[in-house]
Parts: structure tokens; C-alpha cells; sequence
């Protein structure tokens, strides 16, 4: 029945789409999320996790890889390619944890949102393939890819083609039920990808009444709506709308995440029935995060032209459990990035980290354990969005814009909202010089040349299957009226 070793535990990762850190009800008493609360209790809480990119795409590639957008070319959300004649497998020749966990005797199996190109082509090493068509759109008739494998249950030979019928967020959860029924009957650990597009736009009459209900009164004082933004760029018919009408869009993101909350419940639930708890460790994530009227954004590091590196767009909920393993109940501010997560995950199954990675990705799984001589986390952290670059300590932020800016120098201790820019005060100049040498050796160390974003024009509208990037809209976008 599956792994009953919490040595070498089943794994369940469970993904988000656009989810704040603040959108967890254990740090926001507005939204409702009791199952991820109760996660949390009985496990640990990291409250400084950062996405590798502020966009899905970059951030996915680097959760899977353990590389850096600079390393593994994914650099923005990937526009075309999902699937067809042209459908592009970005991660081609790329390990994974997936096919390091694979080799080492975990079944593997993917549900929801894949967004890395050729979702239509089921993915080796995976035994089970059920992959969203792209990276996004409605929750009713949602478009799914199911993998088909040869007579025997060995190679895959093509997908089917699958409507939704009923809410997406529901069927996901149901999906990965059948994917548990199946691999509590076998003797192997598993591997689960559970991906939601939830709470991902769009939001107005999307969601049941059960959960948009919950909502009609909340003042929202969690998200205020502020000025917009002076770089805000519009593209989305349906962001663009959250500015007009932020109201009723944040019943419908607040509905989504409760509702995908709920659907997490079930699936804990028939692990429960299966009697796999203790013997499988649950990761929860979201692949960036997101503003709703912070910093007078709707969206996240594409909200604005150039990027945006706001702690609202690159930081994500990130809770760990296993009862009896991982001591429950406690909240860590180690910083920990999701190039992280692959020496992790390998360490914590007992798995050795190939030695042909070459990622910066550090192991916390100590962190994990209560192990206090273990490694706790990193003293920088960094992030990236085509050219635009972070550096990112307890106390300081630094956003560096190739070519020539804008640049940005943030003393979080005493403006952890990042509203007050230094980088022009002659004060500082010796703190940006001392980060940018910091930032620059980085990329150096961890990049790879031929596929480095310090040179490419990333738009934030998407990346095509051919490596180059959309153009900005037509018009006059608002960055031009920057101040």
C-alpha cells in the first residue's frame, strides 16, 4: 500500500497559482483556508519562501529543476508551444527531482497545471498524466490532456483530449483521488503533482456560491486599493477590470482560494482512508505571488513594465508536513527559495543529489526535521525576471535592470513595504555597490551564458515556443508615464 517507511516517505506536492502569502487564513484572519491552517499546525510554516521568477512559467521550471531561469531558458510565461503541431517541451533534456525520484523507485503522477510547453505529450517519468491544455482560463470546460500508455502500462503513446464538466478546482482534487486509489494498492512510494490553477483570474461567476458567499461582507482591509501603480501595464482584459471593479474580483480570488482549500481537504482526507499520513510528506506552494490593489497592482512581476520585484509578487505560502517527522506547529523566517526545493526533497528521501546538478539550490530539509545544526537557510536569496535582477536579505533589496534601470535599494527593517527607494541617496552608495558586486557574482557563478535573460527583451506578455518573447501591446502602455 504505497510507502509505509517515513524514511522513505510517499511525497504529495500540492501547487497554487497566483497566490499571496497573505492569502492564507493562519497570516490573514479575511480568507478563509481552515485545511491549509490546519497543515500548518501540524507541520511548519516558512514565511519567507521565494519564487525563483515572479511569473509561473520561470518559476515552475526552477521549482522542477533546481536551476535558475538563467540556467534552465524559461524566462516568461510560455505564450505558445502548450500544445499542437508547434508544442515545445521547455524542459527538454533538463532533470528534475521527478526523474531523479523516478530512477530511484518512486511512481509519478501529474494533475492540473503544467504550463512548460507539450502538455499534450504525457512526460517520462510520469505514470500518470492529466495536464491542463495551458496555463490558464475559466473554471468551467476546462480543456485537460489525459496520457495514454501502451497495452502493457509502460510508454506513453499519445493523450486524449478531455472537456471538463463541472468546476475545475473540484475535478483536480478528484483526479488526484484516483491517482492515490490506484497507488495505495501498489508497494512503491509515489510522487503527486497536484497543481490548481486556482486562485488564478478569472474570478467574477466562476466559482460556486458556497464560496463567493462567504465573502459579501469582508471590508478587505488585507488588500488595499491605493493609487495605481505609475509603471502598470494593461494587457488583461480581466486585470484590467480588477481596477475598475476590485470588489467583486477579490470575493471571486478570496471564493477560489477557499474553494481550492476545500478540494486539498479531500485529497488529505483519502490519504487518511488509505492510512499513508505518516508516511507521506505534503508540500504546499504557490509558483509566485500576487497583488491584489498591493502596491496599486493587480497581478504580479508582469504587472508593470519593467518587471517588478515587490516582496507581494516574489514571495509564496509555503507550508511542509508529516506528523511524527516533522515537528508541527512552528513558523520559520529562513530564507529559502524554490531553486531549493529539488536538494530538499532529494535529501529528505534519502535520495543523492545527481552529480551533474549545477544549480544554487541548498537543502533545507534539516529545517524540516528540527535538526537545529542543519542548515536553516540562506543569508541572500535571488530572484529574476528576464533583466531585471533581486538580491534579497533579511533587511535589504536590491533590484538591478539591465541595461541602465531603474534600480531599486529597499531598507526593509524599517520599510517592509517598500515604498521608500534609496538607491539615489548618496548615503547608500557604498550598500548598493557592496549588493550589486554580490548580485552580479551570482548570476556569473549560476547562469548559463547561451540562455542568460541579461540581454533578452522579455516583455511580461509571453514567451514563444521558438525562445523569443511577445511584443508589448499596441498603444501607449502607462510605464510610459513613469515617475
Amino acid at each position: 500500500m504505497a510507502s509505509r517507511d517515513p524514511d522513505r516517505p510517499n511525497v504529495l506536492v500540492v501547487l497554487s497559482d497566483d497566490q499571496g502569502t497573505w492569502a492564507l487564513g493562519s497570516r490573514n484572519p479575511e480568507i478563509r483556508t481552515p485545511v491549509l491552517d490546519r497543515l500548518a499546525a501540524d507541520g511548519i510554516r516558512l514565511d519567507a519562501f521565494f519564487s525563483a521568477s515572479p511569473v509561473c512559467s520561470p518559476a515552475r521550471a526552477s521549482l522542477l529543476t533546481g536551476e535558475i531561469p538563467s540556467r534552465h531558458g524559461v524566462h516568461d510565461w510560455i505564450r505558445d508551444g502548450n500544445t499542437g503541431a508547434g508544442a515545445t517541451d521547455f524542459l527538454r533534456r533538463r532533470a528534475t527531482y521527478v526523474d531523479v525520484l523516478a530512477t530511484a523507485g518512486w511512481r509519478c503522477g501529474h494533475v492540473g497545471k503544467w504550463h512548460l510547453g507539450a502538455s499534450d505529450q504525457p512526460r517520462e517519468p510520469y505514470v500518470h498524466w492529466w495536464a491542463h491544455e495551458k496555463g490558464g482560463g475559466g473554471y468551467h470546460g476546462a480543456t485537460m490532456y489525459r496520457g495514454v500508455a501502451d497495452a502493457d502500462g509502460g510508454e506513453w503513446t499519445g493523450a486524449t483530449r478531455e472537456t471538463v464538466e463541472g468546476y475545475l478546482t473540484d475535478a483536480l482534487a478528484d483526479e488526484a483521488g484516483v491517482f492515490l486509489d490506484a497507488e495505495a494498492r501498489r508497494a512503491e512510494p509515489f510522487l503527486l503533482h497536484l497543481n490548481f490553477t486556482a486562485p488564478h483570474v478569472p474570478w467574477i461567476d466562476q466559482h460556486p456560491r458556497a464560496y463567493t458567499d462567504l465573502y459579501a461582507d469582508t471590508p478587505f482591509v488585507s488588500c488595499p486599493q491605493g493609487p495605481d501603480h505609475p509603471w502598470r501595464l494593461d494587457f488583461s482584459r480581466e486585470m484590467d477590470a480588477a481596477y475598475e471593479n476590485p470588489r467583486d474580483n477579490l470575493i471571486g480570488y478570496f471564493a477560489a482560494t477557499t474553494a481550492m482549500d476545500a478540494g486539498i481537504g479531500r485529497v488529505l482526507d483519502r490519504i487518511d482512508r488509505h492510512g499513508l499520513r505518516e508516511s507521506t510528506l505534503v508540500v504546499f506552494l504557490s509558483d509566485n505571488g500576487f497583488n491584489c490593489g498591493h502596491h496599486g497592482l493587480w497581478g504580479k512581476g508582469n504587472a508593470t513594465y519593467p518587471a517588478n520585484m515587490y516582496d507581494t509578487s516574489v514571495q509564496v505560502p509555503a507550508i511542509v508536513a508529516q506528523p511524527g517527522r516533522v515537528p508541527g506547529g512552528r513558523v520559520s523566517d529562513a530564507l529559502v527559495s524554490g531553486y531549493d526545493l529539488l536538494p530538499t526533497l532529494l535529501a529528505y528521501t534519502g535520495v543523492a543529489v545527481p552529480g551533474s546538478y549545477r544549480g544554487p539550490g541548498r537543502s533545507f530539509a534539516a529545517l524540516l526535521t528540527g535538526d537545529t545544526t542543519g542548515t536553516q537557510g540562506h543569508v541572500v536569496v535571488h530572484d529574476e525576471y528576464g533583466p531585471t535582477r533581486m538580491l534579497r536579505t533579511r533587511d535589504w533589496k536590491y533590484v538591478h535592470r539591465l541595461p541602465d534601470g531603474p534600480h531599486e535599494l529597499y531598507d526593509l527593517a524599517s520599510d517592509p513595504d517598500e515604498a521608500t527607494n534609496l538607491v539615489d541617496d548618496p548615503r547608500r552608495s557604498g550598500r548598493v555597490a557592496e549588493l550589486r558586486g554580490l548580485l552580479d557574482d551570482w548570476f556569473e557563478r549560476h547562469g548559463e551564458p547561451a540562455v542568460a535573460a541579461a540581454g533578452l527583451a522579455t516583455t511580461g506578455v509571453g514567451q514563444n515556443a521558438d525562445g523569443t518573447f511577445w511584443p508589448l501591446p499596441p498603444g501607449e502602455p502607462r510605464w510610459l508615464h513613469r515617475t
